[in-house]
């Protein structure tokens, strides 16, 4: 893996010392955005500055074993973590912003212990009384961001595999519910799951396919936060 900070550099970024705030921060970030199918993730974490988290970066820039490792550590780790999901119904209700938003609002509300500023990955702050920051490419720029991050990723990636096995043929346990190829051929084939976004382009299009329709309930909203 290229450390974090050389690949900052590459980019043109630079990085943040989330400690200057000299108080209690956590990092939030989301995953699945993107995707044609499943709920929006994300994550929030209080990391412990006493604690190397140099080799944490930008989830999407990590192998699956480096993740999953890494994710081992922060939940170790850190002072307290937790997620948050906006399900496939709630995207397609006040769209896939809001719900993405919405989700990282659930993530810092789980916290174990709450915090004084939340870094927030994007431009877009969310509705909360936190004092919030907003850092474009937080998750390559700022520790706990990435944290987020591969927390997010982890957990996400985790479901869309489960999901594998009761919504057979589209390859979410490969694609995580992203518009590849073979996803893509597959919802023209089958048709559209219940874990499909409607409104999205790829999926919308087949609504009136005479592809086979696999009809399980989709995943609810929820909150899930790191044990005492």
């Amino acid at each position: 893996m290229t450390p974090p900070a050389k690949v900052a550099r590459e980019l043109q970024l630079s990085t943040v010392d989330w400690t200057r705030y000299r108080c209690v921060v956590a990092g939030t970030d989301e995953v699945g955005r993107g995707c044609l199918a499943g709920p929006v993730y994300a994550a929030a974490v209080i990391l412990d500055p006493r604690v190397d988290w140099s080799d944490l970066t930008d989830s999407k820039l990590l192998a699956p074993e480096e993740r999953s490792d890494l994710a081992v550590k922060i939940r170790r780790d850190a002072v307290c973590w937790a997620v948050g999901i906006s399900s496939v119904e709630e995207i397609e209700t006040i769209n896939i912003l809001q719900a993405s938003l919405l989700a990282m609002k659930r993530a810092v509300e789980a916290l174990r212990h709450p915090p004084e500023m939340v870094l927030v990955d994007g431009h877009m702050k969310f509705k909360g009384s936190w004092k919030q920051e907003t850092l474009v490419k937080g998750d390559l720029r700022c520790q706990p961001i990435s944290a987020a991050s591969i927390i997010a990723k982890v957990a996400r990636d985790a479901f869309m595999i489960q999901q594998d096995i009761l919504f057979p043929g589209y390859g979410f346990g490969k694609n995580k519910g992203y518009g590849t190829s073979y996803h893509q051929a597959a919802i023209k084939r089958l048709g559209v799951s219940p874990l499909h976004r409607k409104q999205f382009s790829g999926v919308k299009e087949y609504l009136g396919s005479a592809g086979r329709r696999v009809c399980r309930p989709a995943p609810a909203a929820g909150k899930l936060q790191n044990p005492s």
